[in-house]
């Protein structure tokens, strides 16, 4: 996907300010906003940007920020402790993504986003990676966008309509505190 100056000014309203080293549109929701673009390495003032595909739909990251709110974190990185195959898939998401990053330039660490490989810091850099990769790209990614989908009701206008669903991946939603995440949009 490759960005527009239409790209760059509905991203800079998105975000509230200008985005700086966007490389293309890595994903466009089904309603036809950016969701989430491919960022370089470097900025062009030479600062290290490592975040290769950064969430920019304001729904998105709204609901990035309740689920985080709600623990959804400690829950995957509970699960990275005890689940060796869910462990696995998670090295691999990782080491995919510096290739790709490093494709673009190699910035000489093994930094990858959302705390990748031993930890879920972050679900908008999971949210984000998987949108712009696919639902099959890794587990918890592809969790972290179902329950999205779900808890916000973003299936079919920020999220694809087709995109795996909760109960498809034994997901219960009641299994999460959302009492302090806001309310839903």
């Amino acid at each position: 996907m490759s960005v527009s100056e239409k790209d760059i000014l509905d991203v800079a309203q998105q975000l509230g300010r200008t985005p700086r080293g966007v490389l293309e549109i890595s994903y466009r929701c089904p309603d036809g906003a950016p969701g989430v673009v491919k960022t370089a390495p470097r900025l062009d003032d030479g600062t290290p940007f490592p975040t290769l595909y950064y969430l920019t739909d304001p729904r998105l990251t709204a609901e990035a920020s309740r689920l985080e709110v709600a623990h959804v974190m400690k829950w995957m990185s509970s699960r990275l402790e005890s689940d060796e195959e869910l462990r696995e898939d998670y090295r691999k998401a990782h080491e995919y993504y510096l290739a790709e990053r490093n494709k673009i330039e190699d910035l000489g660490t093994d930094f990858s986003g959302g705390g990748m490989p031993d930890r879920v810091k972050c679900l908008h850099v999971l949210i984000a990676y998987a949108l712009a990769e696919g639902p099959e790209h890794f587990r918890l990614g592809t969790e972290s966008v179902a329950m999205a989908a779900e808890h916000a009701q973003l299936r079919g206008t920020a999220i694809p309509a087709d995109w795996p669903t909760c109960a498809e991946l034994g997901i219960n939603l009641d299994d999460f505190d959302f009492s302090n995440a806001g309310v839903k949009p």
